[in-house]
C-alpha cells in the first residue's frame, strides 16, 4: 500500500510538472517555477556600480542580508508570488541583455505602487490610476509607461490607459532591444519602441546587461506567469572591403 501511494505521488508530481512546462509559451523560459523563489535574489534600488563595490566577502555579506530581507517580505502561495508591500526588490539572479518578458501582476491595495526594472534601471511603472493623491504624478494616465524618463520624453506616459481595476490581474509584455522598449498591457500597445533613460548615469547608454527587478513600494503586489525569451544580440555592421 505504501509503495502504491509513493508511485501515485510521483506520478502526480510528474503530471503537475508536465502541466507547468506545457504552460510555458513556445520559445520562452519560465523565470518563476510556481513553487518557490529559486532563480531570484534580493536587491534594493541601487546603482549597478555600487553593487560591484567592496571585496568579495563584503559583496557576499550584502547579498546575504538582502536575501534575508527578501525572505521576510516575499513568499509564494498557490502558484503566486506575494509581496507585503515592503522589503528589497525581487531580482533575477541572472543578467539579461535583449529580451521579451511576459509577466502577470496584480495590485492588491488601492494606491499601491510598483514597477518593473529593466537591466536594474527604473522602470516600467505600475500604479493605481484611480489614486487621487498620485494624480499630480500622472497616475490617471495608466500603468506601464517609462515613468523615470524625462518629462518631455516619448514613452514616459502610456499611449492609452489599459489597466484593469485594483484586485484584478493584468498581463504585460515587454520587449527590450538595446535601450528601446515596447510594452503592451492587456493587449493594448502602451509604449511603442521608446528609449529607456539611464537613471543612474544621466545621458550615458544603458548597461548592456543587467537583472530584471520587481519593485515594491508600500502596497501589496502579486506576480505570476513570468516568462522570458532572450533575443540575439545585433551583429555589428560590417563596412565594405576595399582592395589595396
Amino acid at each position: 500500500m505504501r509503495a502504491a501511494r509513493l508511485v501515485a505521488a510521483v506520478l502526480t508530481l510528474a503530471c503537475l510538472e508536465g502541466a507547468a512546462a506545457a504552460d510555458v509559451p513556445p520559445g520562452f523560459a519560465a523565470l518563476f517555477n510556481g513553487r518557490d523563489l529559486s532563480g531570484w535574489r534580493g536587491r534594493p534600488h541601487l546603482d549597478p556600480r555600487q553593487e560591484a563595490e567592496g571585496s568579495e566577502t563584503e559583496r557576499a555579506d550584502r547579498q546575504r542580508a538582502w536575501d534575508e530581507d527578501l525572505a521576510a517580505h516575499w513568499t509564494v502561495a498557490d502558484g503566486v508570488i506575494v509581496n507585503d508591500g515592503h522589503g528589497v526588490f525581487l531580482t533575477t539572479d541572472r543578467d539579461f541583455g535583449d529580451f521579451e518578458l511576459l509577466v502577470d501582476w496584480k495590485l492588491v491595495d488601492p494606491c499601491a505602487d510598483s514597477g518593473i526594472y529593466l537591466r536594474a534601471n527604473p522602470q516600467v511603472q505600475i500604479w493605481d490610476p484611480a489614486c487621487e493623491r498620485q494624480f499630480k504624478h500622472g497616475c490617471e494616465k495608466g500603468s506601464c509607461g517609462l515613468w523615470n524618463n524625462a518629462a518631455d520624453s516619448p514613452g514616459k506616459f502610456p499611449l492609452v490607459k489599459a489597466d484593469r481595476p485594483v484586485g484584478e490581474w493584468n498581463s504585460t509584455r515587454i520587449a527590450m532591444r538595446g535601450d528601446r522598449v515596447t510594452v503592451t498591457l492587456n493587449g493594448a500597445l502602451v509604449v511603442d519602441d521608446c528609449p529607456l533613460a539611464n537613471y543612474f548615469e544621466k545621458g550615458a547608454p544603458l548597461p548592456a546587461r543587467g537583472p530584471i527587478q520587481i519593485q515594491t513600494h508600500g502596497g501589496r503586489m502579486h506576480v505570476r506567469d513570468v516568462f522570458i525569451r532572450e533575443l540575439p544580440e545585433p551583429k555589428p555592421a560590417v563596412g565594405p572591403v576595399r582592395g589595396r
